[in-house]
């Protein structure tokens, strides 16, 4: 190991020779035994290859950006519960400043993928694309469960949506604190997308984040 990730273990954690750390390339996960600690770099030896589990359903989350703090929030928790892709969403009512400045997030967004993937012990990172148009975004996914979270009284439950749903593939739109449009609806609706209420309760976007994706994970994930 060198770069930033052998600093960040030798100086700022203090790894010492012969500790265990779990070890991946984005494919296979080994234990590994600390063999040599030097400035910006570490060695290991391989101890033994551990068992890892992929998510039976590849999820994309189209995501509105809302303030950074909860944006990011809600980030880690998505990758914690097994999402493959993250798209921003520039959505109508978004913050202009917040989009503004989203561009100059991304490398520490990529930062909280990995740490929340680490922590999880996932294999894989979520991918995380550039800031989207949800039109844009909503058009481009031509297959598998297509769902967007509303508040109109008009949405069925997101159980009812799920009841019966199986598949490898599944897509989750949430808007942002102000909702979507009549216009991302009509352009969701046209897409494939389903509206889905998960109640009567208004919840915050990071809230909705978490609600949403357990939900999807019980009733589309393997028994």
């Amino acid at each position: 190991m060198v770069g930033e990730a052998a600093h960040h273990l030798g100086r700022v954690l203090r790894a010492q020779t012969g500790q265990l750390y779990e070890l991946s390339d984005g494919e296979r996960v080994w234990l590994g035994r600390i063999e040599s600690v030097g400035r910006d770099r570490v060695q290991f030896a391989l101890v033994e290859e551990l068992p890892t589990v992929q998510p039976s359903v590849e999820v994309t989350l189209l995501l509105a950006v809302v303030k950074f703090d909860a944006f990011e929030w809600a980030l880690e928790k998505a990758t914690e519960l097994g999402v493959s892709t993250i798209v921003p969403l520039a959505a109508e009512r978004s913050e202009k400043p917040l989009l503004a400045a989203s561009a100059k997030r991304s490398e520490r967004w990529r930062k909280i993928l990995l740490e929340a993937s680490q922590q999880s012990r996932r294999v894989r990172v979520p991918v995380l694309t550039a800031l989207e148009k949800p039109e844009s975004a909503f058009a481009f996914f031509k297959d598998g469960l297509r769902v967007m979270l509303s508040e109109r009284t008009t949405a069925l439950p997101l159980r009812r949506v799920l009841d019966g749903q199986r598949g490898t593939k599944a897509i989750l739109a949430i808007g942002p604190e102000g909702g979507w449009t009549d216009a991302e609806f009509a352009a969701a609706e046209t897409s494939g997308f389903q509206e889905a209420s998960l109640g009567r309760q208004i919840l915050r976007t990071e809230t909705a984040v978490i609600a949403a994706l357990a939900s999807l994970d019980y009733a589309l994930g393997e028994e």
